[in-house]
């Protein structure tokens, strides 16, 4: 299982969310100061109902805490986008 599979795996259990998605933009930072131990960067859109009633740090917090020890082996940077249902389905 590649990174972004596991990354993926541990927000479906974490969350059980309508979505998720998972996008690994370490190809954008090659040479960059942070990448240079393997770790990469990676952007998240997770949409559940587990963030209800959340504010944006605790959300972000849930995040981090699902994906673990990844955040320490595999994760340098990780751009988070975490909405409830009704968030996502809002204009604007």
């Amino acid at each position: 299982m590649n990174r972004v599979e596991r990354i993926r795996s541990a927000l479906q259990a974490a969350f059980t969310p309508q979505l998720v998605e998972v996008r690994d933009d370490s190809h954008r930072h090659a040479g960059h100061a942070g990448a240079s131990d393997g770790r990469g960067h990676f952007k998240v859109i997770v949409v559940s109902e587990a963030f209800a009633g959340k504010a944006p740090l605790a959300r972000h917090r849930a995040v981090y805490a699902a994906l673990g020890e990844m955040m320490e082996t595999d994760i340098h940077a990780l751009s988070i986008k975490a909405l409830t249902p009704q968030e996502q389905r809002a204009p604007g």
